[in-house]
């Protein structure tokens, strides 16, 4: 298998050439045997896709939506940078995690900021202002409690505030900045083994009925870490690679009324579904078809049209997840290219797609978080247009 680059999911050397075994217009659902993610052997895999099932669909129907303008109305000395994170607590406050309030060098400096919002759009508070897990912002997540939790890739630290703001939990450490050794990480290939209790570029967090953490670490350590309702680690599953229960770049991850956990596994352009032991019950690909001529990428280039190249920009892989609450719960997924949303059931058929790549209201740059607080009304932070939206669907 070629080397990839674990910070962008693009390959070092010769592309790794991967048949898609997804249908025209459909999630493909490949079902799997009951082993653990850190426990599944190349000989577990089906040996072909007959033991897998598909949802078909002859055509994918647009979804048509509109954005609302300027929802969110910041006090004049703030500003967004990249939107990395987007969520609502059971009140309807809205929490933009962004990489703003940018401090040190050019290189290297610091991008972290945590906002937040009354229902109205009308801003209420900066959260943690100079808190010292401050890095490079990844995810910000609010949990049935209204706990308000915050994944920072650059300090590899997972935050759990108060509902009033003051720091509850913590998980994982920063390295010592008086360290001789302190720098970005290495990334050799294949990764080294993670550490208990420690994190490597962590991404993003997601909670059980029990009230147990499911913290997906992330772009090194190609893992999701457990952790109960206490703080107390609990496990870890799943490696680096390409077969059920591993990961290239665990990027985003929920979990579903029924305590299944649904793992953005972005490098391969797959979703892989968990449940609360590790065990993969089945995994979901998106392949929804579109006109690649007249799609566009604000940056890098589109990718090839032929597929023969999975990674993160392949059509479809998800890199925002979000689960609606019940009784009848949709999954959404947004990818960078073509940019688009995807409105899913929960076994993976694929009911509606919306949006395009773009710089105007309705198109999106890089979504990297979706808050889904019902089907018909979702909230998206966009990294290259610096911006969440608010957008009402009309299906």
């Amino acid at each position: 298998m070629a080397k990839l680059d674990v910070r962008t999911g693009w390959p070092v050397r010769k592309p790794e050439m991967i048949r898609s075994l997804c249908v025209a217009a459909a999630a493909l659902n490949l079902m799997l045997p009951g082993a653990r993610a850190d426990e599944i052997k190349p000989s577990a895999v089906p040996a072909s896709p007959a033991a897998s099932t598909s949802a078909l669909a002859t055509q994918v129907p647009e979804i048509a939506f509109d954005s609302v303008p300027d929802f969110l109305k910041l006090p004049p000395d703030i500003h967004f940078g990249e939107v990395a994170g987007i969520a609502l607590n059971s009140k309807g406050h809205i929490f933009i995690l962004s990489r703003g309030a940018t401090q040190g060098p050019a290189y290297g400096a610091a991008a972290a900021q945590l906002l937040e919002f009354n229902p109205d759009g009308t801003f209420v508070r900066e959260i943690g202002h100079g808190l010292y897990a401050w890095s490079f912002a990844h995810v910000v997540r609010v949990d049935p409690e209204d706990n308000i939790w915050v994944m920072d890739k650059g300090s590899d630290m997972v935050v759990k505030f108060t509902p009033e703001g003051r720091v509850a939990m913590v998980w994982g450490r920063k390295t010592e900045a008086a360290d001789e050794t302190a720098e970005p990480w290495k990334h050799p290939m294949p990764p080294l083994p993670p550490v208990q209790g420690q994190f490597r570029q962590v991404t993003d967090v997601a909670w059980d009925k029990a009230g147990n953490a499911y913290i997906s670490d992330g772009y090194i350590n190609s893992r999701v870490a457990k952790v109960d309702k206490d703080g107390n680690w609990v496990d870890s599953y799943g490696s680096y690679g390409t077969e059920p229960g591993q990961f290239r770049t665990l990027h985003s991850i929920a979990s579903d009324a029924n305590d299944n956990i649904y793992i953005a596994d972005r490098g391969n352009a797959r979703i892989q579904v968990m449940d609360t032991a590790g065990h993969i019950q089945r995994i979901i690909k998106i392949d929804v078809p579109f006109d690649y001529d007249k799609a566009r990428a604000i940056i890098r280039g589109k990718p090839a049209k032929d597929r023969t190249t999975v990674d993160l920009f392949t059509p479809g892989a998800p890199w925002a997840l979000c689960i609606t609450p019940g009784p009848k719960q949709v999954l959404y997924v947004a990818d960078a290219f073509p940019g688009r949303i995807y409105k899913l059931s929960l076994d993976g058929k694929v009911l509606g797609v919306l949006g395009e790549t773009g710089k105007q209201l309705k198109q999106f740059g890089w979504i990297h978080e979706i808050a889904c607080p019902s089907e018909n009304e979702i909230y998206v932070g966009e990294l290259l247009n610096w911006r969440p939206q608010k957008l009402v669907l009309h299906p």
